[in-house]
């Protein structure tokens, strides 16, 4: 008799505990993230790129980087890491060196149905400078269906020869641009996802505007981030 008296106690004690916890939110799930970490020429996020002219992997703080001479040094990975995503954030950790006024030095790029392949005027992600003697300042774009959005800023400039984290979000209403973890400007636009595609680094994806300078890290969100969550320098 005690023994039972003292198991329906111990059950009803037990009772408040399990409630909590049934009252609990469920865990959010984690948006789908890719990183492509910029330390070997054979492999960049566990895809093999096709490389061309000479980049060089060198020493970066916190590990390596690939180093583009700003002529003819490119890689091209056949992955869109933000296709399918509805709000994102696509970052980098990279070095501008100096060179040419306009460099195109991240693209991603959609294949579009009727369209040649990987066309470069198509559905796409940009990551551009603009360098003017020992500064630069960030030039991003994104282009879809129903959507076309410049973000340059001529009056926030940085140094060169430095390294710098920048990055774009969306938010379901707002695209956003980054510098150091600074906004540097944001617009409302009718973003949809944009589709599988290809990518290239150190130049435009027709082999245009090649970059100068050294790209460490990247990072693919299909969520916007906040500044406090963004890849570090």
């Amino acid at each position: 008799m005690h023994s039972s008296f003292s198991t329906r106690r111990r059950l009803l004690a037990a009772i408040p505990a399990l409630a909590g916890l049934l009252s609990l939110p469920a865990r959010a799930a984690q948006p789908k993230q890719i990183l492509w970490t910029f330390d070997r020429l054979d492999q960049i996020g566990g895809l093999r790129p096709q490389v061309e002219g000479d980049p060089k992997v060198i020493d970066a703080p916190g590990g390596k980087a690939i180093q583009f001479d700003g002529v003819d040094d490119a890689l091209f990975i056949e992955q869109h890491p933000l296709a399918g995503a509805e709000t994102f954030t696509f970052e980098a950790v990279f070095r501008p060196d100096g060179g040419a006024f306009e460099q195109r030095w991240f693209h991603l790029a959609s294949n579009e149905p009727g369209q040649k392949v990987h066309a470069p005027n198509g559905t796409r992600f940009l990551f551009e400078i603009r360098v003017v003697e020992n500064e630069w300042y960030i030039d991003t774009y994104t282009r879809g269906d129903g959507y076309a959005q410049t973000m340059i800023f001529p009056d926030k400039r940085y140094p060169i020869k430095a390294w710098h984290h920048v990055a774009q979000t969306f938010d379901g209403r707002f695209y956003r641009v980054w510098v150091n973890g600074q906004l540097q400007g944001e617009a409302e636009i009718a973003f949809k996802p944009q589709g599988p595609g290809r990518a290239s680094v150190g130049t435009r994806i027709n082999r245009l505007n090649y970059f100068k300078g050294a790209v460490r890290e990247a990072r693919f969100t299909h969520a916007a981030l906040t500044p406090a969550q963004f890849l570090r320098v």
